[in-house]
Formats: structure tokens, sequence, C-alpha cells
């Protein structure tokens, strides 16, 4: 087997405290090592259930995910190996950049989409940790910006290298609610209002996602009421893996 590089991305553990601010942290990957050879994804597009729409962008999601509970569900799944097996550790990942509509409805899968690079899948996958989910994203929301892949990650990857993150071990401790997640990382964030973020969760309240709203010029802005995810009010449990 090839000796694979290891990329120490977490000088600051996720879980730690930074320099910057007490109890806040930046890091997304406690560390992440990347084969010499990465996956080949399959070709995604449109189907059924999933048609083209072609519409105006009107405002963007970054949607981030907490890998201790994707782990939790699917670390026997092989696709999920990258991310939940072997020595790679990983806090919130980058799940996408996703142009929303002017209203309910969003653009999805505008063009045909080519099999992403292998340099494209090698430069994203410590934020990204899946080459199908890399195409995935690409083909489903990168086509409708009229931009390459490699300005569509890089897009993404501005914003979430950007942010920074509430001591999420502390916050797993206690009774919590979904605006008060909110508020937390709105506080590690300045700019950032907890009415700018949606929390996701399972059927059993345990946390998926963080979805960030913003304007065209990717600047955070105030989420539209049909955005969907959590009531302010609605208990919430952090799930911290392995640690």
């Amino acid at each position: 087997m090839p000796v694979m590089p290891r990329h120490q991305l977490a000088a600051l553990m996720l879980f730690g405290a930074s320099v910057a601010m007490p109890g806040v942290a930046k890091a997304q990957a406690y560390s992440c090592a990347v084969p010499d050879q990465v996956p080949v994804p399959r070709a995604d597009g449109p189907s059924a259930s999933q048609p083209q729409r072609l519409l105006p962008i009107g405002s963007y999601t970054l949607a981030i995910s907490w890998t201790p509970q994707y782990c939790r569900s699917n670390a026997r799944d092989a696709s999920a190996q990258f991310q939940c097996g072997g020595d790679n550790r990983f806090g919130f990942t980058l799940h996408g950049l996703w142009p929303d509509g002017t209203g309910e409805k969003w653009p999805q899968y505008c063009k045909a989409a080519e099999i992403l690079p292998a340099a494209v899948i090698r430069k994203n996958l410590c934020a990204t940790p899946s080459a199908q989910l890399l195409q995935h994203e690409w083909a489903k929301h990168g086509t409708c910006m009229n931009i390459t892949p490699g300005d569509y990650f890089d897009k993404a990857t501005g914003v979430f290298g950007r942010l920074r993150y509430p001591d999420m071990n502390a916050l797993s401790r206690r009774r919590l609610t979904a605006g008060q997640l909110a508020t937390a990382v709105a506080r590690a964030n300045p700019g950032l209002q907890a009415n700018m973020m949606r929390i996701t969760a399972t059927r059993q309240g345990w946390l998926e996602e963080i979805w960030l709203c913003m304007d065209k010029k990717l600047r955070f802005a105030a989420c539209p009421a049909h955005q969907g995810g959590l009531a302010p009010g609605a208990a919430i449990k952090i799930w911290r893996g392995r640690r």
C-alpha cells in the first residue's frame, strides 16, 4: 500500500481553545491524511425526484456537517471510511455551497457535470471528505454558478475556512436548544447572528448540520422563513463521538 502523506490541519483542536478567543476554535479537521491516489467518483445528474431546475440565484446557503454524528450513523459504510475510519479525525466538515432561488425553489443540475479532476478532489478532500459528495455538490449546485469546479470549491472553502466554533465539548454536556447553539456559533464569528443560520437534527434530536444563510455576495444574511431547520426553542443534543 502507498504511504499516505499526512496534512496536520489542526494546530488547535476543535474541542480546545484558540489563542484568538477563549473557548473558540478555528480548525475543521483534527488531522487528515490524503491518499496518493484519490477515489474516482461516479457521474451525478438529475433524476425524476431531483430534476433539473434553471432558476435565477437569489442567495446562497453554506451547509456544514457534524462528523461525530455522521460517523455514528455511517461508520460501517465503505463510502464513509475516509471520514470515519483510520486516523482521520474531523469536527465540522463542508457539505456544500448551495445557490438558492428568489423563492422557495432553488436552481439545481443546471448543466452536465464532468467528472472532477483528481487534483480538485485532492485539494478539497480534507474539507469535504468524500469524493462522491464533492462530485454531487459540483453537479447539483456548482453547475448553476457559471464558474469552473476549482472556482466553485474555492468559494465554498473560502467561507468555510473562516468559520470559528464554540467549545462543542462543553455545549454537548449541557441542556441545549437550537437557538442557544446558533447563538454560541454566532458569538464565535463576528458579523454572524443567530437568525442567519438554521440548525438541523436527526429525528432523535442529535445535531446533524448547520446551514448558514448568505446573500449574493456571500455575506451572512438573515435566513428566509421557508429555509427550514429546528425552531429556536427545540431541544438539541451533540454527539461527541470518541472524545
